[in-house]
């Protein structure tokens, strides 16, 4: 969020957009933000970098009754798909957010546009030289694809969503040009990638990497329509005043929630079972949308617990992670990167899905801390930070003023 300061330039006024006192945000945000980050960070983990991301497409093993099978199937049912979902809404409140706030100065569709631009970037290198399951890029993409919307009627902008989420539901009964490779070459990579990711230095990762990207491609044409109409429903739940004013809708959170995880949850398990291979057309769209009615609830279920006072506390234990979500995902492809693959302990390929975890959940703990313990004397996160400062050609205060400082303000 942001505010203006006026500074003068070579004899001219000119507004430049800092950032707002950190105590200014919304907790809520912050804690579904931190708490989304375990979706995505334990989805990540198990389905890409524990192995090749092509595995889940093959055709399954004998089942078996494991751990392991346990939590790969947890995973695949409860968090795949949906913690990314719910991060997209987020990216959406937040473009809002930093919309509204830049209105006051003028000029806030050249810093958005600034900002979104900046973000693009680091996914680039992200994606190019770090992992190639970065999801920045295109949520910087997507960023600059919805800003028209953003000064919108709310009429256009409720056609918009519903017409970019129905579009993401029908997808799998439509015949789109979006090319797959065959089963056969997707065993052939998956094998190569086994090799290349678990004994490769880091030059020879770094090759495959972007070698698989072609492959990838697909996958962001897939959940683009959900991605734009996610971010939408975002920025018109922020518009709308919805996200401001969570308490006036603690009945219809509860509601949302409810009706979200238990539709949500019946149809994943109907459609995990077989039971949708009955129901024509019906069942083909199911997964699609099961999958965006889930992660709304669980994002209603996060922010109605944030209004029950005993509940909210602990919960602000995850604030501190959402408020540094940036820093903290690409510490974990840092931290991940080095466990699986060559350059590094070589795991790729060799730990079960438990113990993956296992490690995921003593990442995520140890971030928690982290981020608490670092804003505690900061003001944002490291690449935060960074991401502000190239944004605004402004050298941003990163350390908290002290109790004196705030007294001379």
């Amino acid at each position: 969020m942001l505010e203006m300061n006026t500074q003068n330039t070579r004899g001219m006024n000119t507004v430049t957009p800092n950032p707002v006192a950190p105590e200014a945000r919304l907790d809520s945000i912050d804690i579904l933000r931190g708490m989304a980050l375990f979706g995505v960070l334990v989805v990540n983990l198990i389905a890409e970098f524990r192995v090749s991301v092509f595995q889940q497409f093959l055709p399954a093993n004998e089942p078996t009754f494991s751990g392991d099978r346990v939590v790969e199937t947890f995973v695949s049912m409860a968090l795949e798909m949906k913690a990314f979902a719910l991060f997209s809404f987020l990216f959406g409140v937040g473009l809002a957010v930093q919309f509204e706030r830049l209105l006051k100065g003028g000029r806030a569709y050249y810093w958005l546009s600034r900002r979104l631009i900046v973000l693009l970037v680091f996914g680039l290198l992200h994606l190019l030289f770090l992992w190639n399951g970065d999801i920045l890029t295109e949520y910087a993409i997507v960023g600059i694809l919805v800003l028209p919307f953003l000064a919108a009627p709310t009429w256009a902008m409720a056609v918009a969503i519903s017409c970019f989420l129905a579009f993401y539901v029908v997808m799998p009964a439509m015949s789109l040009p979006i090319p797959w490779p065959s089963t056969e070459l997707l065993q052939r990579h998956v094998a190569e990638a086994n090799i290349a990711y678990a004994s490769g230095n880091a030059l020879e990762v770094w090759r495959f990497s972007i070698h698989e990207l072609h492959l990838l491609l697909p996958l962001h044409l897939w959940i683009l329509p959900r991605s734009i109409g996610l971010f939408l429903l975002g920025i018109l739940a922020w518009r709308s005043g919805f996200m401001q004013h969570q308490e006036r809708h603690l009945r219809f959170l509860w509601i949302a929630a409810g009706v979200g995880i238990v539709t949500g949850a019946a149809t994943t398990i109907a459609i995990a079972i077989g039971a949708t291979s009955t129901w024509g057309i019906f069942g083909v769209l199911l997964p699609n949308l099961s999958s965006v009615i889930l992660a709304l609830g669980y994002g209603a279920m996060a922010l109605a617990l944030v209004q029950l006072p005993s509940v909210g506390q602990v919960l602000k234990v995850f604030a501190p992670l959402g408020r540094m979500a940036f820093t903290n995902y690409i510490m974990q492809s840092v931290i991940f990167g080095y466990i699986f693959f060559g350059y590094g302990l070589g795991y790729f390929g060799q730990l079960g899905a438990m113990h993956a975890l296992l490690i995921g959940i003593g990442v995520y703990a140890a971030q928690v801390l982290l981020s608490g313990w670092w804003l505690s004397r900061f003001q944002f996160g490291p690449l935060e930070w960074l991401w502000r400062t190239l944004t605004y050609g402004i050298k941003q205060p990163l350390r908290k003023p002290t109790s004196q400082e705030h007294a001379n303000q």
